[in-house]
């Protein structure tokens, strides 16, 4: 028989082998009960209904085996007092019957009950700090004061809301410091010192970016893992001549969000500092926050790289018309534009305005396209007469060489060009040329640099 060492039980039944109580006894850990008045009757007529299948288990375990497994049952006292008891039931050899021992679990359901109470309050005091970090998020967002997170050691760019990338260009990852003018740099310092001493500082007036625009800056010290942070909060300080001119600045911003074609405004690294509405339903963004400080490349594809190309583009010529790609809105939406884009300004302060045009709808309203529409339909009239594979390999044939003299308009017959849009190495491109009789028409334009 196995050996089974029991830590102070809290009850123990004496058993005949078919399981009716001949003894029984509490320790002092629970009240004083009439456990007596258990004697004579079947163990499983002490424990709720459920509890009866464990005790049969349990009965016929230590009949068999010498000693059951551990067992959970709700006892019931003589007084109607309920409590959980784990027993286990050990045969004592020969005749001599059973043994019942059981530990009072009341105060591990009490630790169950507080701990499921203290994760519940949890979880409530969780969602009303997402809330509260949601409706801070909004007003961030939403504030058209220029507002700025930064890291309190380095004063890198945390977080930026879209009236500072709007009016400053600035993006997370930037340092904050180079933006102000040298001759403020230690008036600034002083005031973060202020505000690591005090908590916030009092705003001052920097001066800020490449066109060392002043601005009223006040600084907040905030606790934030991994470590501290400031928040700044940044007010124009322009003078009463410059109204008027804010004035047009506004009324221009209303046009360009009511534009019906797409309009952003990037820097030199196409990392988008303005979007109109237009733009946040093509990349299927519900707001404006959501695409700034944020590189056109996420939304922009096309041969190759096509934003890539595009700043190539923009970089040798200044200026970009009907440029072809594809932009994939975050829910998947395909887009199928035509992109215009002009540079402005010098050097770091080079903003980048760039019309997005969605020509999915017109594509077959292209002069080149009723050649092309005719082309398919002489195909089709072979249905019925040609198998269908060789049907569809005159299509793609056709299709393939439509883009390709489509690839050549659009470059002007640089070869080099349209291998690059079509997404082909030099070699294939070539080779296409000669199958389909191009080589002459792409002969006749400007072709490569040497």
């Amino acid at each position: 028989m196995n050996r089974v060492t029991f830590a102070q039980p809290d009850i123990t039944l004496m058993l005949d082998l078919e399981g009716v109580i001949r003894k029984a006894s509490l320790s002092t850990a629970i009240p004083a009960e009439a456990v007596q008045d258990w004697v004579g009757h079947p163990w499983t007529d002490t424990v709720g209904d459920s509890g009866g299948d464990w005790i049969r288990r349990m009965l016929d375990d230590a009949r068999s085996n010498g000693v059951s497994a551990f067992r959970q049952v709700r006892q019931r006292f003589p007084s109607g007092l309920e409590l959980p008891i784990e027993y286990t039931t050990v045969r004592l050899g020969g005749e001599a019957g059973l043994i019942a021992v059981g530990k009072n679990l009341q105060a591990v359901a009490e630790l169950q009950s507080r701990l499921i109470a203290t994760q519940q309050a949890r979880e409530q005091d969780y969602w009303k700090l997402r809330e509260i970090e949601t409706r801070s998020r909004l007003l961030f967002d939403a504030s058209s004061e220029a507002v700025l997170v930064v890291e309190a050691q380095t004063l890198r760019v945390i977080e930026a809301n879209p009236a500072a990338i709007r009016a400053l260009g600035l993006a997370p990852g930037w340092e904050f410091l180079r933006e102000v003018a040298p001759r403020d740099v230690e008036a600034f310092r002083g005031m973060l010192q202020r505000a690591r001493e005090h908590g916030r500082a009092p705003g001052i007036a920097v001066h800020l970016g490449a066109e060392r625009a002043a601005w009223l800056v006040r600084a907040t010290l905030m606790a934030r893992d991994p470590g501290p942070v400031f928040l700044l909060q940044l007010a124009s300080t322009g003078m009463e001549p410059q109204v008027a001119a804010r004035g047009t600045a506004l009324r221009l911003d209303d046009v360009l969000e009511r534009l019906p074609d797409a309009f952003i405004v990037t820097d030199q690294d196409g990392i988008v500092r303005r979007a109109n509405r237009a733009f946040l339903d093509m990349a299927q963004v519900p707001a404006e926050g959501g695409v700034l400080g944020e590189s056109l490349g996420r939304w922009l594809a096309g041969p190759g790289d096509g934003l890539a190309v595009l700043l190539a583009a923009l970089h040798q010529h200044g200026e970009v018309r009907v440029f072809p790609s594809l932009l994939t809105g975050d829910l998947g939406l395909e887009v199928q534009v035509e992109l215009s884009a002009v540079v402005s300004g010098i050097g770091a302060s080079r903003a980048i305005g760039i019309v997005l045009r969605d020509v999915g709808r017109r594509i077959w309203t292209r002069p080149d396209s009723s050649a092309l529409r005719d082309a398919i339909g002489g195909v089709e009239s072979g249905i019925g007469h040609t198998p269908l594979p060789l049907l569809v390999r005159r299509i793609a044939e056709i299709l393939e060489r439509h883009c390709i003299e489509r690839a050549l308009g659009l470059a002007d017959g640089n070869r080099t060009a349209a291998a690059e849009l079509l997404g082909l190495s030099r070699q294939s491109l070539y080779a296409k040329l000669g199958r389909y009789g191009l080589q002459a028409d792409a002969e006749e334009g400007p072709g490569e640099p040497g």
